[in-house]
């Protein structure tokens, strides 16, 4: 991973946060075009109220939006949180190139935890995946997120 790779991840904890203030779960998700940010997506589930406000789903429409087409051809997407079976269909509708994950997501994570779903299902294209990067951090917003949300409700 290269010197970029952390500065796009920092970017996307930043969008996380942006979730985390909202009360939104904590994830955060940019895509890169050439080297620059195209877009940039939080959660937004309960501000929304839709099961469709994903992190993941929020920047790839922006990113669309922004080159104007429907397919992320050479871009790479930088996510707080492993992607979940709904966001990795997306992401690979879209066409998006590599996907860089931080936390492992050990419930809903399909790049890794619950296994690979672009190893098992073969689409008409193939993204590649590389996670763990500044995993730490994000953990840890995660768990206090949670914890603030256990301490509020009791």
């Amino acid at each position: 991973m290269s010197k970029n790779d952390e500065y796009y991840m920092k970017q996307a904890i930043l969008e996380a946060k942006k979730a985390f203030d909202k009360g939104e779960v904590p994830v955060g998700a940019i895509i890169v075009f050439q080297d620059r940010i195209i877009a940039r997506g939080h959660n937004l589930r309960e501000t929304k109220k839709s099961v469709l406000g994903h992190a993941e789903i929020n920047a790839i429409d922006k990113a669309t939006k922004k080159l104007k087409q429907k397919f992320l051809d050479d871009c790479l997407m930088y996510v707080t949180l492993e992607p979940c079976l709904m966001c990795a269909g997306a992401i690979q509708a879209a066409r998006v190139k590599k996907v860089i994950y931080s936390a492992k997501e050990p419930k809903f994570g399909c790049l890794e935890s619950q296994g690979n779903v672009y190893q098992i299902f073969k689409g008409n294209h193939d993204v590649q995946v590389i996670g763990g990067l500044l995993e730490e951090v994000t953990s840890k917003m995660m768990k206090d997120f949670f914890k603030t949300i256990r301490e509020n409700k009791l």
